[in-house]
């Protein structure tokens, strides 16, 4: 007779998520896995063929994260972009190794899009576009696509130890990138 599986795949994605989140993704080892969910190394290569297998599960776990980090960000701001921008920002700024993980590293047929990312399953990037249009934005994809490039150039420099600019000071330069975009 068989031992019984003591450890389960969500266990060990719960586990390399806590290591990603914390040193990144690439910091992960077997032995580090296994030392995380309290098991050995046997149980983690039972689940997964390899770490490319455990990545694609611990890219979806910090996407869901994401988004639920953005669904609770509080939207307080007028101004379209501005809490979009906010929210990826402050998320670059709290979880660095994520953001590298969603925002920074190459995609491939496993990971999303930028843009889906960010969209989310609440269409929150439509729902700016939408808004600068109703606040008559003659162009507001190309508007969106100006903020983005915008926004995640200070994502990157919040990654980095760059970005250092208060919530009061971020709003009034993305409130300002909004109007210069505007003309």
């Amino acid at each position: 007779m068989s031992r019984k599986a003591t450890i389960t795949q969500k266990e060990i994605v719960n586990a390399a998520f806590k290591i990603t989140r914390k040193e990144g993704f690439e910091q992960i080892t077997s032995r580090k896995l296994a030392a995380q969910a309290g098991c050995s190394t046997q149980p983690i290569f039972r689940i997964y063929e390899n770490m490319d297998a455990l990545k694609v599960d611990v890219y979806n776990k910090a996407a869901n994260y994401y988004e639920e980090f953005y669904d609770d960000f509080a939207k307080t701001h007028q101004t379209p972009f501005v809490d979009l921008g906010l929210a990826y920002i402050g998320f670059a700024q709290k979880y660095p190794h994520l953001f590298r993980l969603l925002f920074i590293s190459e995609k491939d047929k496993d990971t999303k899009s930028m843009y889906d990312l960010v969209n989310g399953s609440n269409e929150n990037i439509v729902k700016e576009i939408s808004k600068a249009q109703s606040m008559g934005a003659k162009n507001a994809q190309q508007l969106f696509m100006q903020m983005w490039i915008f926004i995640h150039g200070a994502g990157c420099m919040a990654v980095t130890g760059d970005y250092d600019l208060d919530e009061a000071a971020s709003v009034e330069m993305l409130e300002s990138a909004y109007k210069a975009f505007s003309l």
